[in-house]
């Protein structure tokens, strides 16, 4: 018999520890495919964060990696968004089929905004950098053409 799966831990899952695809596992087990894509991306950002602490901001692989880390975790928290979002009605026919109806109450409700404000903020954030690292790079190649 299979544990009734909340929406709850998913959502939470999703924003703690979403970047690694737990909240995948936690809802469809060590056999989504999907789940095991999350942590290469993760790690690639993360060894670009290192890069540019060791080697600087002109490092250019480090400006390739770290948009990485910021794109899969606003994936994260989209995902916490969706799930939170779902309503209780949709969601345990989907996960929890022939359980009775829990209602998910406020954790939900708060673990969907903080979602919303850190992945709006990553969001930003990797766009921010990614246009900032491009212009300078285009500066850069002008500025050597001009000479």
């Amino acid at each position: 018999m299979s544990h009734a799966k909340s929406k709850t831990i998913t959502t939470w899952l999703a924003l703690l520890l979403g970047t690694f695809g737990l909240h995948r596992l936690y809802l469809y087990g060590w056999r989504d495919k999907l789940a095991w894509l999350h942590p290469w991306p993760t790690l690639l950002g993360l060894h670009g964060l290192q890069r540019m602490e060791l080697l600087g901001q002109d490092d250019r692989l480090s400006w390739l990696l770290i948009p990485l880390f910021g794109l899969m975790l606003s994936i994260a928290t989209f995902s916490g968004i969706v799930y939170g979002l779902t309503p209780d009605e949709r969601w345990n026919a989907k996960h929890n089929p022939g359980k009775s109806v829990r209602p998910s109450g406020w954790p939900v409700v708060v673990g969907v905004v903080i979602c919303l404000l850190i992945g709006g903020a990553s969001l930003m954030a990797t766009i921010a950098f990614s246009a900032q690292r491009y212009f300078e790079s285009e500066v850069s190649v002008s500025a050597a053409i001009e000479r």
